[in-house]
């Protein structure tokens, strides 16, 4: 549980600012992908890094057991707390609902449209992990533009998709 083992205010995201750990988790795989491959692109270019196969990251697949407040809207209602830009709103709201005790919140991917995501505010809220796919990311010095499956070495080209029909 790596988010509530490497917790630091040089690393905030949408629901802390780096003083406490949240685990984020996608309800599939692609969700998790274009998730994860947002955060890694941003890193990858604030540090300038070089072109090529840099990262490898790791499928976990596990069980959500939590109450969590909803962030998804109602009838196409705009949530402050869901501004794919800045994470001031969402930062704030989590740390009020995690005060008051709330194990954490569900809303809807900004990164891919259709999936759904939960961050938890325990480690307990999650049980049952194993692991999935291994993946290796390419970074082209501009973005993630391939996803390796390291089991497969199947070679995916990242493209904008389309609204997910599910």
């Amino acid at each position: 549980m790596a988010p509530f083992t490497h917790v630091g205010i040089d690393r905030p995201s949408r629901f802390t600012d780096g003083s406490y750990g949240v685990l984020y988790v996608g309800d599939r795989f692609e969700t998790a992908l274009f998730e994860t491959i947002h955060h890694h692109a941003r890193f990858m270019a604030r540090t300038k890094e070089a072109p090529g196969w840099t990262s490898q990251f790791r499928e976990i697949v596990m069980t959500v057991d939590a109450d969590l407040h909803d962030l998804r809207p109602q009838a196409g209602e705009p949530v402050p707390a869901l501004d794919p830009d800045s994470y001031a709103a969402s930062q704030v709201l989590a740390q009020s609902l995690r005060t008051a005790g709330s194990d954490g919140i569900a809303y809807p991917s900004t990164r891919h449209t259709g999936g759904e995501c939960v961050g938890l505010f325990y480690p307990d809220c999650a049980s049952n992990p194993l692991q999935g796919r291994h993946l290796d990311y390419h970074w082209d010095g501009q973005r993630v533009d391939l996803v390796r499956d390291a089991g497969s070495g199947a070679v995916f080209r990242i493209v904008d998709l389309p609204p997910d029909p599910v």
